[in-house]
């Protein structure tokens, strides 16, 4: 039987599939076992081929960020993005998508997991590193209230920003549209 994870994960990945494919990307889920695509895309004429982490939570726990493991902090590449899927608390709940560079979570990760351990726990004790990374939309208890970079709403310019993966379509596309068949 499968695990609620893997569930609400395959729930994420179907759900931006279906929002490429509604903005005329070509796309689809890559293979299983791939290690750093969920989705691939390219554009019309295949001119633009990008990759896709997806990254899917519900709205709970108190931080309201996704789990992430230490080789994140490198994958940096022009053609690699992440969407951040919050599915809400319920049904009812209008699901959110956060479209982010690779290398933006790169060092959003890596910023925070260097502050976290440098800065002592709550008895005084250093923190112990661990495979354990948050992509936060909100560092404050990281950073402080006034950081510039990770304050609260800093994730807010990220929301729907699926322009970020470039046009679905050239002018060579829009000038012959392809044909039904």
């Amino acid at each position: 039987m499968p695990s609620q994870a893997s569930l609400l994960g395959a729930a994420g990945e179907y759900y931006v599939l279906s929002q490429l494919l509604r903005r005329s990307y070509i796309a689809a889920l890559a293979p299983q076992g791939v290690p750093n695509a969920d989705i691939v895309i390219t554009d019309l004429v295949g001119q633009r081929l990008c990759a896709i982490q997806v990254k899917t939570r519900r709205d709970i726990g108190t931080d309201k960020g996704w789990h992430m493991k230490p080789k994140h902090e490198r994958l940096v590449s022009d053609w690699l993005f992440y969407c951040f899927v919050d599915l809400g608390s319920d049904f009812l709940d209008r699901t959110t998508t956060y479209v982010v560079p690779s290398n933006i979570v790169a060092t959003a990760l890596s910023e925070s997991h260097r502050k976290w351990l440098d800065t002592p726990g709550m008895h005084g004790q250093p923190h112990k590193d661990s495979a354990v990374r948050r992509f936060l939309p909100d560092y404050s208890k990281v950073f402080g209230p006034e950081h510039p970079a990770y304050g609260p709403g800093w994730i807010e310019k990220y929301r729907e920003s699926w322009h970020l993966l470039g046009s679905p379509t050239t002018a060579e596309s829009e000038e012959e549209p392809l044909s039904e068949e």
